[in-house]
């Protein structure tokens, strides 16, 4: 399993400050938003793909949902079960890439939320293949007609945030919607430059790869971290949400 990328790095060195960030802080109301929309009763399963320190498969473990958070960091991951322990819950941790997850057991639904492993681009990853490999493993994931809960970076929003002089700098792609940035964070090590690859999307684009992943997209609309519900889109929002159902198995 290879785990040894960018983006594991900068999660294991930010994984004890994670809950510090500002979006973090809505998580009760956010999981309100997931059990009216799952519908699902107690003792459902939930896969949580990118589950960071397991803010949302906690509370929802509390809620009494059997939960399986996968994480490519180990750092969050510890983090993960030691939020569980101090909740008094148990929920199964996979260390693992979500391009790479495989599941034996079949889910009654999914969350991939905030950027826990949809978006994130490594150095040579093909911006359109790794995400549909993720929504592919999800859907392998499922029982027939079981929902996934997603949120993705707002593809309107980096076509107005930038201008042609930061295109031409490289500083967005906006072929491939990629954003380019440097992230310093200090490690034992050291400090860290570690530059990243974020890809965003517009609506049309999310239907046609959760199709191809065999999803029927039931919703998309304003998804921020904080601000969810039912409702269109900001285009200057940071998120957009996808309500989606699996209709059939992945080719």
């Amino acid at each position: 399993m290879n785990i040894d990328n960018k983006w594991t790095k900068f999660f294991d060195v930010h994984a004890p400050f994670y809950m510090q960030n500002s979006f973090t802080q809505n998580t009760e109301a956010e999981v309100d938003f997931l059990v009216e929309e799952f519908k699902l009763p107690k003792g459902s399963s939930i896969l949580d793909i990118g589950c960071g320190t397991g803010r949302h498969s906690i509370e929802l473990a509390t809620r009494g949902y059997n939960m399986t958070g996968v994480d490519l960091s180990k750092g969050m991951l510890i983090e993960a079960k030691e939020n569980a322990k101090r909740a008094d819950v148990d929920v199964d941790y996979i260390q693992s890439d979500a391009v790479e997850f495989r599941s034996d057991e079949k889910f009654d639904g999914a969350i991939c939320l905030c950027e826990g492993a949809f978006c994130l681009l490594n150095i040579g990853d093909d911006p359109l293949e790794r995400d549909l490999l993720i929504l592919k493993n999800i859907n392998n994931a499922l029982k027939p007609s079981a929902k996934l809960i997603m949120t993705v970076l707002n593809g309107f929003r980096f076509i107005r945030m930038y201008n042609s002089e930061e295109i031409e700098r490289g500083k967005f792609d906006p072929i491939n919607l990629v954003e380019y940035g440097n992230i310093e964070v200090d490690s034992p090590e050291g400090k860290l430059n570690i530059k990243t690859r974020e890809r965003a999307y517009i609506p049309t684009e999310l239907k046609m790869m959760l199709k191809l992943a065999g999803f029927s997209v039931d919703h998309i609309g304003g998804g921020t971290a904080g601000n969810w519900g039912k409702r269109p889109i900001d285009p200057d929002e940071m998120e957009i949400m996808v309500i989606a159902s699996k209709v059939s198995d992945n080719q």
